[in-house]
């Protein structure tokens, strides 16, 4: 792409058409910007447009969409092209941080995230002089290019603080001090002048302030690994002005810091040399009085967001993300004082709970404020320990859980309105969530239907909080690790459990709900069979759903939860009746090839191993549907995303498992397109076990003769990899393979083809009879010996560093779990009897030589377990 007019009007179109809500324009737009990725000049365009552009929304775009191809395509990973030009590359370098500096803040992140991905590439080896630029805009004076700098350098040195101790580290630390500690010394000096000198200036306070907290990232970065020289002669320096910093009183800096305030009580009141100060009675009643009960109460701005803007609060308060809020703080500081004064503060605030009580009982509609502020206080009180799995695991042995259950909570959840009192009923539903180990299960039996009917609530809060109770619930497990609650104690429930939860996903604001989808998920699971009655409704709506959601896919783990509870309807329904596997393809094969056709990046490694699920409940041939799918599925543009290879190589060993006749006589001319993609994975060391998975299946179930003619080749490809790029897990997969050809081809023909490739390269790497010996005692080894599962330190992150960039990432769904397979296991029990009956044949065909052979050159330890074997399969050696 040249750097024209022309061309940076025809990339302005496209962008604005990737913000535009409707798919059918904003897809095709994409797929445009993903084809002219690869071009030269791509970047710098992106770069031009983000400086001269008219419109700020072609800016903006710009920069995140530069940002994105940045982190895709900048990391150049070996046995793969380039993805960028070099003069690119070298263009990109020459300009970003110019650029970046005289940009808007909102687009100077962006570009600062982008020079941090390529500094991480690149810096210092191949962006020597990336310092020396940065460096010298301190002398700028203008705190907005200055920031830009500080938040560049610490997105670059914050991996200080965690890489491992190495030379090469040490390396780049000391020249990164060389050039920088120096001048963010002096920047700290004058910084800390600017803040005296404009200690009346609340707007030039901020931006002051916010590059003096950049400044102490950067130093905790650079000292973090060990204490430089540097910061040792200057420390005088530092800790006066740290110290100056933790000690000013400037009204125009403070904010509204109640929350903070409370944690820090809360933190203080957990430490044992801090105990005294809390112990008188007055102390405590003042505490509890005065900063915790008025900072339980239900605020304004929490009935505000309860009601228009339920998913934050959602957020907020079922994944406990809310620890900047006054309730969370007060809940927190009512743990800390019963550390150690568990007794007294139960005591005092039973009296609490109890008036707020009788008040909301006066008057139910005007007091219902105070009826939640005491839920939310015997909560605090009684919550020791908690998890996310487990809800409360420790509790308050001071508080009767189950007596205000039936008194206080029950109640609200048996009233004949669900709509009524929605802040309290969610209360009561998230009581029993939290409390799920501390209630008997009798009164949990009894919460069920009550939970499925508050399903049906208009408010989000509530319906949500219904459905993630319930899955909650279903997941508790009792004795013998079987589930708490049975399929048969819901056998009363399951209509009108599916019913409400598919009706949930109607109610406005909860189309995608991921709690509601997940609460179907877990409601498949533990029915089982249970709700076979109800699959053609089911599927049908899922289907529908999938369809809708296809055309926007924005929610991550609702889509997932979807595609399990698809995976659950179909083993559910085949366990019992396998035939059903083409009332599903029916179903559901429409929506995939739309999906397939749209290229919905998000759900294609999805489809793809739904696809192997049904595939492989096949029992006969593959229908004629599959095979015309299959050409398609070797093409390279599928192979390139990093999401896409382990369900594609699971779909493919699906085909060749059920289908490998009609592969080789209808579609013999894609075995050289299969067997390219086994040389695309084997290349890469993230991907070389994937190639080893096809590879296998080829093997196994291919008629020989289809793979005759490329046997060689396929040997020659391995031993490449293996002279040239070897890894544990490369050698593993590689050893498996040659046992697998063994077993299908026999010895005899695994020692042809090494040697054709390679005269006597068969006695260099296995076996005749001198070494035949120690490989037996590598095998007694193998069986016997603890599996070694250490990783050469250079290999350790080898699958990180082979995976460029962001794609869509795979998900593996639980529920369409393949089972191991075996290829030896019909034909092999027990292998250890099975070497022992093979020593056997051997001996009897050579008369004197193996007992011989293993008398004169086996351990006396191996010697041991092979006559365990050997009396296990009741023979003996001739």
């Amino acid at each position: 792409m040249e750097l024209s007019d022309a061309n940076l009007q025809t990339l302005t179109e496209y962008l604005k058409k990737t913000l535009d809500p409707d798919p059918a324009i904003r897809r095709p737009a994409e797929k445009f910007l993903e084809t002219v990725e690869g071009s030269q000049n791509y970047p710098l365009l992106l770069l031009t447009l983000l400086e001269k552009s008219q419109e700020n929304v072609i800016k903006v775009c710009a920069s995140v969409t530069f940002k994105n191809y940045i982190k895709r395509n900048w990391r150049i990973v070996e046995d793969e092209p380039n993805k960028i030009f070099e003069s690119d590359r070298i263009a990109i370098k020459a300009n970003i941080v110019p650029l970046m500096l005289s940009s808007p803040e909102q687009i100077q992140k962006q570009l600062s995230d982008a020079i941090s991905i390529i500094g991480r590439e690149d810096f210092p080896q191949k962006w020597p002089d990336l310092l020396t630029e940065m460096v010298n805009r301190f002398q700028s004076g203008d705190f907005h290019v200055i920031n830009g700098v500080l938040r560049t350098a610490h997105s670059l040195f914050k991996r200080y603080r965690h890489e491992f101790k190495s030379n090469e580290l040490w390396t780049e630390i000391k020249l990164v001090l060389d050039a920088f500690a120096l001048p963010l010394t002096n920047l700290f000096k004058a910084t800390i002048d600017l803040c005296s000198t404009h200690a009346n200036d609340a707007s030039a306070l901020k931006v002051l302030f916010s590059s003096l907290i950049l400044i102490a990232k950067l130093f905790y970065s650079l000292n973090f690994q060990d204490l430089p020289e540097f910061f040792e002669d200057n420390m005088e320096t530092w800790m006066t002005n740290f110290h100056s910093l933790l000690t000013l009183d400037n009204k125009l800096l403070q904010t509204d810091l109640v929350s903070n305030a409370i944690q820090f009580l809360a933190s203080v009141c957990e430490r044992p040399h801090y105990k005294h100060l809390f112990e008188d009675q007055n102390t405590l009643t003042s505490i509890c009085e005065k900063v915790i009960v008025p900072n339980m109460e239900f605020r304004a701005a929490d009935e505000e967001a309860f009601e228009d803007n339920s998913e934050e609060y959602i957020r907020r308060d079922l994944e406990g993300s809310d620890i900047d809020t006054r309730r969370r703080a007060a809940c927190d500081l009512v743990r800390g004082l019963c550390k150690f004064f568990e007794g007294p503060v139960t005591g005092i605030f039973s009296g609490y709970v109890n008036s707020m009580l009788q008040e909301y009982a006066k008057n139910p509609s005007v007091n219902w404020k105070h009826k939640d502020a005491a839920i939310y206080l015997v909560t605090s009180l009684a919550s020791k320990a908690q998890t996310q799995k487990h809800g409360i695991t420790q509790a308050n042995e001071l508080v009767n859980l189950t007596e205000f259950f039936v008194n206080h909570i029950q109640p609200d959840l048996k009233s004949a309105s669900v709509n009524e009192f929605p802040v309290l009923k969610a209360d009561g539903i998230k009581y029993i969530m939290i409390f799920r180990n501390q209630v008997p299960k009798e009164q949990l039996l009894l919460s069920i239907p009550l939970l499925i009917n508050h399903l049906q609530a208009e408010s989000i809060v509530v319906h949500t909080y219904a459905a993630h109770a319930l899955e909650r619930l279903f997941t508790m497990r009792g004795t013998n690790n079987t589930t708490l609650i049975t399929a048969a104690e819901m056998a009363p429930f399951v209509e009108v459990l599916l019913t409400n939860l598919f009706k949930a996903l109607t109610l406005p604001g909860s189309s995608e709900n991921e709690y509601i989808m997940k609460a179907i998920m877990r409601s498949f699971s533990l029915l089982q069979e249970s709700i076979i009655p109800y699959i053609p409704s089911v599927i049908t709506q899922l289907t529908q759903k999938l369809l809708a959601v296809s055309k926007n896919p924005s929610k991550p783990h609702f889509n997932h939860y979807m595609f399990e509870s698809i995976c659950l309807s179909i083993r559910i329904t085949c366990k019992a009746n396998p035939d059903a596997v083409g009332s599903f393809e029916e179903a559901l094969f429409m929506v995939f090839t739309e999906i397939l056709q749209n290229d919905v990046q998000e759900f294609i490694p999805y489809v793809f191993q739904v696809m192997s699920l049904l595939l492989e409940m096949h029992k006969n041939e593959i229908p004629s549907s599959y095979m015309a799918l299959f050409p398609h599925l070797l093409q390279p543009v599928l192979w390139e995303r990093t999401g896409n290879i382990p369900p594609l190589v699971r779909l493919l060993q699906a085909y060749l498992e059920r289908g490998a006749n009609t592969i080789a006589s209808a579609a013999a001319d894609k075995i050289p397109g299969l067997l390219g993609v086994f040389q695309k994975l084997i290349a890469s060391k993230a991907n070389d076990h994937q190639g080893f998975y096809l590879l296998n299946s080829i093997i196994e179930h291919m008629p020989p003769e289809s793979v005759d003619q490329y046997r060689k080749q396929i040997f020659i490809l391995l031993f490449q990899r293996l002279q040239n790029s070897k890894t544990t897990k490369f050698i593993k997969s590689f050893l498996v393979f040659i046992n697998l050809y063994c077993v299908k081809y026999g010895a005899l023909a695994l020692q042809e083809i090494f040697d054709s490739i390679q005269p006597n390269i068969y006695i260099m790497l296995l076996n005749y009879t001198h070494p035949w010996t120690p490989l037996l005692q590598a095998l007694i080894g193998l069986f016997e010996l603890p599996e070694d599962d250490t990783i050469p330190d250079e290999e350790h992150f080898i699958d990180i560093e082979d995976t460029p960039g962001y794609q869509t990432a795979f998900s593996q769904l639980a529920f369409a779990g393949k089972k191991e397979h075996d290829p030896v296991g019909q034909m092999v029990n027990n292998p250890r009897i099975h070497l022992a009956q093979s020593l056997h044949k051997l001996s009897t065909a050579c008369p004197g030589r193996v007992p011989s052979m293993l008398s004169t050159s086996l351990n006396a330890e191996a010697l041991q377990y092979l006559q365990g074997y050997l009396q296990a399969a009741s023979v003996t050696l001739l």
